[in-house]
């Protein structure tokens, strides 16, 4: 049973049938990420009803939240690819962790920025030393290390290595900007979605907002695919498979 699971794994993980297998997923995330995300602005922006204490203001939720959101998830899933590279030697994960980075960092920078927006009408200011805030632009700093590091060492494996402990270390950021608004007294409100108990938000806000996590993720899946086929292609650009394909087109 353990040697099928490993066989499958590591047919799975081979850049060529990677390569091959991704080129027929992609529709399938890219297609549904844009109706779905269409279908969750439509419903954030002309139906959810207007906040009674925010206004209209309020709407850029619908952005800011999944991309904070994504911006979480999107390092865990290159913390672990980091860690699968590195403790089992499967250099699609690292191919996995170099392409998720940039998307992480720019969906970090959109949270931010959406944050800054929105927090100008209800602060009074673009920006505070909040903990949630400051936290969650430290995790940018990671990504920008994280990518940083892959750019400035020329051995590819010495640089996977080094980027991979930076993600892997910088993991225990994460709980910090969940938990932030709880162990600190912060001007950053608090969970009103992921709680054991009833979401604090309406549903006709909650059902759009959802609806953009999903597209959010969709669209992750789809462009990390995209990304990740360039990288396998840069990486075994000497391989006979890659000069085969090349020589086709």
């Amino acid at each position: 049973m353990f040697r099928a699971i490993w066989a499958w794994i590591q047919k799975f993980s081979s850049p060529k049938y990677f390569f091959e297998m991704s080129a027929r997923l992609i529709p399938w995330f890219a297609i549904p990420a844009a109706l779905v995300g269409a279908y969750g602005l439509y419903l954030g922006l002309f139906v959810a009803p207007t906040d009674y204490q925010q206004g209209e203001s309020y709407r850029i939720i619908f952005i800011h939240v999944p991309a904070a959101w994504m911006s979480l998830f999107i390092y865990v899933v290159m913390a672990v690819s980091a860690a699968i590279g590195l403790i089992w030697q499967i250099r699609l994960a690292d191919m996995i962790a170099a392409a998720s980075a940039p998307i992480g960092a720019s969906f970090t920078f959109l949270a931010l920025v959406t944050g800054s927006l929105w927090g100008k009408p209800m602060w009074g200011t673009y920006w505070v030393w909040d903990a949630r805030l400051t936290s969650e632009l430290i995790l940018l700093f990671l990504y920008f290390g994280y990518m940083a590091l892959q750019s400035a060492i020329e051995d590819q494996r010495t640089a996977d290595k080094a980027s991979g402990l930076l993600a892997i270390v910088g993991v225990v950021n994460i709980p910090i900007i969940h938990y932030s608004v709880e162990w600190w007294n912060t001007l950053h409100q608090g969970a009103t979605v992921a709680k054991l108990d009833k979401p604090s938000i309406d549903i006709s806000m909650l059902i759009p907002l959802l609806l953009m996590a999903l597209a959010f993720k969709l669209f992750y899946a789809a462009v990390v695919l995209v990304r990740a086929r360039n990288e396998v292609l840069l990486r075994d650009r000497s391989r006979r498979w890659v000069r085969e394909l090349i020589e086709k087109l």
